[in-house]
């Protein structure tokens, strides 16, 4: 039998699949990759972000500056963990443990805890804890681009009020102590992420000296690693969900270092300071489009798309759809697992197999165009909407009173 690699899945013959199929399971495939979490999440940000932003821009200000937002704190949250955790701190902050232990780097806090090996523990928690916080530049990073790019926005397009930035205000002038304003801030604000991570750097390296044999540093670390299990200890749901989303722990891709929930997490909340400062630098109108528009897309980002997803297979084993794929648990298999089940079902393997990849995108891929449709071009464009009619309503009003 003649075979095709497609997503390292054999074919009679690939092309009857069709290139919809070909490219949807290609994403598929690189969502369910070692770095799965991190290339989908940059694909859902540049889809759900940087697009509708550039497609709704209200000015070239409002291009460049969200074009430099949205490209940079993509690349740093959902790459720059690896980079830091994985290639400079890992081996840096491991070099004193022994050969055996410096495998278990990248297990996570939890499942050692679990295992409850205190000999073990002693050593690597702390390590895993200094390597957490040295990786806590990411967040602290991500703070710092909103008052960078209202400092680019300065520097090149001389405009600090986000009423001409956003084109509401056709007469574009502008204040030179709302200006000064404005750098003043963004300046101290990048002085103080910087103080910030001195010190968690400080932290680190207490850590790796002290660490094993401080059992205040241990608790520390257990706080910084695994905060579900160290506080509740009798309540297993409480301690999975803060496990879950506010561990700064790594996660475990195959040994290595990779972006974990409670990371992207961090990077959201923190973030979002940066966020709502720096657009309260900027004006009335820039903080209230923030404060419509940040809560909904930082939800959508932690688990958003994980929750729609979830809702939509049970949608679909309700009614009896995909059951092929979807069991009792609302699990569903992973796409390199399509072929064996597809040759169970015996007769016509590839005709199987495309019967199961298109249920594969379905379930996949709905979710995700309903993240692009109504979390970036529906939000980005009624947030725009909103914010002129806000505008408008203030200029109206100022316009009463002043007769």
């Amino acid at each position: 039998m003649k075979t095709n690699n497609v997503n390292n899945i054999s074919f009679t013959n690939a092309g009857n699949i069709g290139t919809g199929l070909k490219v949807a399971s290609k994403i598929i495939g690189i969502q369910e990759g070692g770095a799965g979490l991190s290339n989908i999440r940059f694909i859902q940000d540049s889809a759900t972000g940087l697009v509708p932003k550039a497609v709704f821009a209200r000015s070239k200000a409002d291009l460049g500056e969200n074009t430099f937002l949205e490209l940079s704190e993509s690349v740093l949250v959902y790459y720059f963990p690896t980079i830091l955790g994985e290639g400079i701190f890992r081996k840096l902050y491991s070099k004193k443990l022994p050969a055996d232990l410096k495998k278990q780097i990248a297990t996570p806090a939890v499942d050692l805890l679990k295992a409850n090996n205190p000999s073990v523990n002693k050593k690597l928690l702390p390590v895993k804890a200094a390597l957490a916080l040295s990786a806590f530049a990411i967040p602290l990073v991500e703070y710092t681009l909103n008052y960078f790019k209202n400092l680019m926005t300065l520097k090149v397009f001389k405009q600090s009020d986000f009423e001409n930035i956003a084109n509401l205000n056709k007469k574009k002038s502008e204040n030179t102590e709302q200006a000064k304003k404005v750098e003043n801030s963004a300046k101290k604000h990048i002085k103080l992420a910087a103080g910030i991570y001195s010190v968690c750097l400080a932290l680190s390296a207490l850590l790796i000296k002290k660490g094993e044999n401080s059992k205040s540093l241990q608790n520390i670390s257990e706080i910084i690693l695994a905060p579900g299990t160290k506080f509740f200890k009798n309540n297993k749901k409480k301690a999975d969900f803060f496990n879950k989303y506010f561990s700064l722990d790594f996660a475990d891709n195959n040994g290595k270092l990779a972006l974990s929930r409670g990371q992207l997490t961090s990077c959201v909340l923190v973030g979002g300071a940066g966020y709502f400062g720096a657009s309260k630098d900027r004006g009335k109108q820039n903080f209230l489009e923030t404060l419509f528009r940040y809560p909904l897309v930082g939800f959508y980002i932690i688990c958003g798309n994980e929750l729609l997803e979830k809702g939509f297979r049970k949608f679909l084993y309700k009614n009896g759809k995909c059951k092929e794929l979807i069991n009792d648990k609302l699990e569903v298999p992973n796409l390199k697992d399509l072929r064996s089940i597809a040759e169970k079902h015996g007769g016509d393997i590839d005709a199987m197999y495309k019967k199961l990849l298109k249920q594969k995108v379905l379930i996949a891929g709905l979710p995700l165009l309903f993240g692009i449709g109504v979390m970036g071009f529906f939000i980005a464009g009624t947030s725009n909407l909103f914010t002129k009619f806000r505008y408008n309503r203030d200029v109206k009003n100022k316009e009463q009173v002043k007769k």
